[in-house]
């Protein structure tokens, strides 16, 4: 059975406050038992959103919606290009 999908704001925040807990002398273990994850799930949020600020995140969120967008483009062009080459060979 699947567990809850955080957001990614919500994991940006749960990881600034285990740097919170850090800083205050508690240590990772702790401080993920607090945020509700497990220290696995903890290390990977951090290996992907680690560093990041809520800016940084919406403008990732931006460029992935503008790359899947701009992918779909040239597929979609290179389809149709496919197409007109054998229908120019006469292989229709």
């Amino acid at each position: 059975m699947a567990g809850k999908r955080e957001k990614p704001e919500d994991i940006v925040l749960k990881l600034r406050q285990v740097e919170v807990l850090q800083g205050q002398g508690k240590s990772v273990q702790e401080g993920v038992r607090q945020i509700g994850v497990t220290v696995q799930t903890y290390y990977r949020w951090r290996k992907e959103y680690g560093g990041m600020s809520r800016d940084q995140l919406k403008r990732l969120k931006e460029l992935e919606a503008e790359n899947t967008r701009l992918r779909r483009a040239v597929s979609d062009l290179t389809l149709d290009k496919m197409i007109l080459a054998e229908a120019a060979r006469g292989n229709y």
